[in-house]
């Protein structure tokens, strides 16, 4: 940080400024304090007057079976300063007076006599009241003071400045303007630098922003503005990206349903046409119809399920089931699906029993989409294998493990994206693309973690993990 100052004539300038202006705000306060100066009576500190003088005044005072005295020294001391004297006994009623003003009572109640105390400047007078106590008696005093002090004295003592010297005196106020001078050129130049940094935040608003040299006492502050401007951008290009994905998704999906609707419309034509003159053809026909009519309420289902689990208004109902049960009857139920009738599915776990808190439906959806991507994305002697663990660390762990054609890096870092379709199945018609990411929507809405690690050739493992009981 040391050789960093050095290097930097901005900081040096910057230093050498504030140092000026210290040294004049410093000479400018002692000199104030000089001109500035409260009369003092003997014996008490400048910062007490008149408070205290009122306070102390008690030790003037005395008590002669019941009858209040003064000494001489303390009405020599109110004399001396223009001062004005009144003692009242307990009763509210006058016992002692000196120069006391005509216009004050010699009866007081006990309010009138706390409203005084709390008085400021009134009648030309501004007074204190203090009390004094001996022998069982007490007495309430009240000084007044003929000025205007709001409670405080000030005096410019000019006398005192006319002892400084010309020189002095000229030095004292040359560095109070100097101060003051250096502090609005320091302030010019900082406006301009707040200035800069200003216009800096609204162009990167407007992506105008051009890169500022970091360097200077704000290098910190322009770093930042560059990162922002870096990370701005890069969310732009994000955004972009990702539309340009949803747009071709769309295509994707619009054409995926054209695809199945045409032979059902071409068939529905020579449905009602009679073209089908025999039973055979007609249910031959209505296969082709049906069987594309379920690919296309595939396609509509998916649709609602993810915006579905995008939004939070798809129905979650969690409850604790015994997993290793569960995923057995799964894999079972999708090995006897004709369609996966030749393909090997296998089902692994090391205990009798393992709980988790699941929607039963919903994590149905997870599992088969992971399932069902491994079987159609890799050749037909491709083994999936399914397996449960527990950890007591991490909590319940599933994995989809096949043997496959495996998928690249680039790849693995969109498979869970929504709009993104891979490029390793032949048969893009026969899925919605949106497999992976309500996979992955599910697992997270158990909040759960789900990843994905693949070599080319080497095949493909997905796993789950949930969070233990």
């Amino acid at each position: 940080m040391k050789n960093r100052w050095k290097r930097n004539p901005v900081v040096r300038i910057v230093v050498f400024l504030a140092t000026l202006i210290l040294i004049g705000a410093a000479l400018g306060i002692g000199l104030f304090y000089y001109a500035f100066s409260i009369p003092e009576p003997e014996g008490l500190s400048l910062a007490a007057w008149p408070n205290r003088f009122t306070d102390n005044f008690s030790i003037w005072m005395g008590n002669e079976d019941g009858i209040i005295t003064i000494e001489d020294i303390g009405l020599e001391r109110l004399d001396e300063y223009g001062l004005w004297l009144q003692v009242i006994d307990e009763s509210g009623q006058e016992v002692f007076s000196h120069n006391k003003p005509a216009d004050y009572p010699s009866d007081y109640s006990a309010s009138e006599l706390v409203e005084l105390a709390e008085s400021e400047y009134e009648n030309g007078n501004t007074v204190f009241v203090s009390n004094y106590e001996e022998s069982g008696y007490t007495w309430n005093y009240i000084i007044g003071f003929p000025y205007a002090i709001g409670k405080y004295m000030l005096y410019y003592n000019g006398e005192t400045v006319s002892r400084l010297s010309p020189m002095f005196r000229t030095v004292i106020f040359f560095m109070i303007f100097l101060g003051i001078s250096l502090f609005l050129i320091y302030g010019f130049w900082l406006t301009r630098q707040m200035g800069k940094i200003s216009r800096g935040i609204g162009a990167v608003s407007l992506r105008t922003y051009q890169k500022l040299p970091e360097k200077g006492i704000f290098n910190e502050i322009y770093a930042k503005l560059n990162q922002m401007d870096v990370e701005i951008r890069q969310s732009d290009q994000l955004k972009n990206e990702t539309e340009r994905a949803r747009q071709e998704w769309i295509a994707n999906i619009t054409h995926d349903l054209k695809t199945p609707l045409s032979p059902v419309k071409g068939y529905a034509e020579l449905l009602a046409c009679g073209t089908a003159s025999d039973s055979q053809t007609v249910q031959e026909y209505g296969s082709i119809i049906l069987k594309n009519v379920d690919h296309v309420e595939k396609l509509i289902n998916d649709l609602k399920l993810t915006y579905q689990l995008e939004s939070g208004a798809v129905p979650f109902h969690p409850k604790q089931v015994q997993l290793v049960r569960y995923l057995k009857e799964l894999v079972i139920e999708i090995a006897n699906d004709p369609a996966f009738s030749n393909r090997s599915i296998e089902f692994a776990c090391d205990l009798p029993e393992i709980t988790a808190v699941i929607d039963p439906d919903l994590f149905q959806r997870a599992v088969c989409n992971l399932v069902v991507n491994a079987l159609v994305h890799n050749p037909p002697d491709t083994t999936v294998a399914v397996s449960v663990s527990e950890d007591k660390e991490k909590g319940v762990c599933l994995s989809i493990r096949d043997n496959g054609v495996g998928i690249s890096e680039t790849e693995q870092e969109k498979l869970f994206t929504r709009y993104y379709r891979g490029t390793n199945t032949k048969e893009k018609s026969e899925g919605s693309g949106l497999g992976l990411a309500i996979a992955k929507q599910i697992v997270v809405l158990h909040n759960g973690e789900i990843s994905v690690k693949s070599e080319p050739g080497a095949g493909t493992v997905f796993s789950i993990i949930l969070p233990a009981n």
